[in-house]
């Protein structure tokens, strides 16, 4: 009988070897884990990603040559599959909410027990969300409260019309192209279309990310 488990494949980008040593041999303890690289900085990070394409990884917020941040923005636009998850002492609200914006599927903090980095990545591994101390299953609603609390700057339309904008609304709500062409009597290739086109002028490519984007940027009435 083949006990064999699915292992979960790891790269872990810190600039702090003896904390990359630590969490290597935390991590390994555990069956379902496989490290299968370690990156100094974020440069580094992005190259291990492209060559070893590993599931999950741990990248540090603060590094040289290329901070955490930078290097979420690079994986975003070369459309990485890896879930990454942010490993940090210390970060700000707004820059929870630009790591999610730019992917980030995970915030863990450094000081955290073992057994929640392993909760966290167990979590993301299953299609949610991990921030700070407790799972996100509906990420459009947690950036939605958080936004309310923060300083908002002037919402710019990026070129959108107010259809266009009608059915970015549709979308954060979470409706299928199906039910939007109901909504507002249109058919469903021409809900595609005006996707088509919400996506290109503002840089995404998928309803998730829109929704985020729509939300973060205030498209939308909060």
């Amino acid at each position: 009988m083949d006990n064999k488990i699915n292992t979960v494949r790891i790269v872990i980008a810190d600039d702090h070897t003896i904390f990359r040593d630590g969490l290597r041999r935390l991590l390994e303890s555990e069956p379902e884990f496989e490290i299968v690289g370690e990156a100094a900085d974020g440069a580094e990070a992005v190259q291990l990603v492209q060559q070893a394409h590993p599931d999950i990884l741990l990248l540090d917020l603060a590094m040289p040559r290329m901070p955490g941040l930078e290097a979420l923005r690079e994986l975003s636009e070369l459309r990485a599959t890896t879930r990454v998850i942010l490993l940090t002492a210390a970060i700000e609200k707004r820059q929870i909410i630009e790591a999610l914006q730019v992917g980030a599927r995970g915030v863990v903090m450094k000081d955290a027990a073992t057994q929640m980095l392993i909760k966290a990545m167990r979590t993301v591994m299953s299609g949610q969300f991990w921030v700070g101390r407790e799972a996100v299953t509906d990420m459009v609603q947690y950036l939605r409260d958080q936004l309310a609390s923060q300083p908002q700057p002037k919402a710019k339309s990026y070129g959108l019309t107010r259809r266009e904008i009608e059915i970015l609304g549709t979308i954060v709500a979470g409706l299928s192209n199906k039910e939007i062409a109901q909504k507002f009597s249109l058919s469903e290739d021409t809900v595609k279309h005006h996707l088509t086109n919400i996506f290109d002028k503002v840089g995404v490519s998928s309803r998730l990310e829109l929704a985020l984007f729509a939300i973060n940027n205030r498209l939308i009435e909060q």
